[in-house]
């Protein structure tokens, strides 16, 4: 996980509008667009775009203690988190479409879902939300441009190029569950209709 990752989350205020960073939604592709947008379950768009089913690649599944509040999670510092970093991977293909990070908090999640969550290893979080029909509700927080930097090796793209990327925040029965944020290479989805 990326300093800046949680240097972000700190940052964020908790506002209803997006912030988007360096990115004009109007001058991407549509998959981009809607990648960047969608509150459904982006596995599923993916699977549908890519013709290939995606599982994920855990990279870090941890507890932690925060350092700084973070507010959109309505959390504190010291409070325990799990902080989880995964790819989502094309089964046939085996390339990285999609990096993640997110922070959850345990004791807000059903009990079942928080064990799942941690057995099993490559079913995307989306797919665990409809097998334990969890209600839930997605909030956007953040759109951002930035340099992939060390992410490039994941994406086997220079580490020059871009990566666009959206923070969310996931509620279910009103409370913050999660903060998701989700990074691509510029270059994937760039097709035009």
């Amino acid at each position: 996980m990326s300093v800046s990752f949680l240097d972000k989350l700190y940052e964020l205020k908790g506002e209803t509008q997006p912030l988007s960073e360096n990115v004009e939604l109007s001058q991407l592709a549509p998959l981009q667009r809607i990648i960047l947008t969608t509150d459904g379950t982006l596995t599923k768009v993916l699977e549908a775009y890519l013709l290939e089913k995606i599982h994920i690649i855990k990279l870090i599944e941890e507890k932690m203690v925060l350092a700084k509040d973070i507010l959109p999670l309505e959390i504190q510092i010291g409070e325990e988190v799990i902080r989880r970093t995964v790819t989502l991977q094309g089964e046939k293909s085996l390339r990285h479409w999609l990096y993640a990070e997110s922070i959850i908090i345990p004791e807000r999640l059903d009990t079942n879902f928080n064990r799942d969550l941690v057995e099993q290893k490559h079913v995307p979080i989306g797919k665990l939300w409809l097998q334990h029909r969890i209600e839930i509700f997605k909030q956007l927080m953040l759109i951002t441009r930035e340099t992939a930097g060390e992410l490039a090796n994941y994406f086997n793209i220079p580490k020059e190029d871009n990566l666009l990327g959206r923070t969310y925040c996931v509620y279910s029965g009103k409370r913050p569950i999660m903060m998701i944020t989700d990074r691509f290479p510029e270059s994937y989805f760039a097709s035009t209709l």
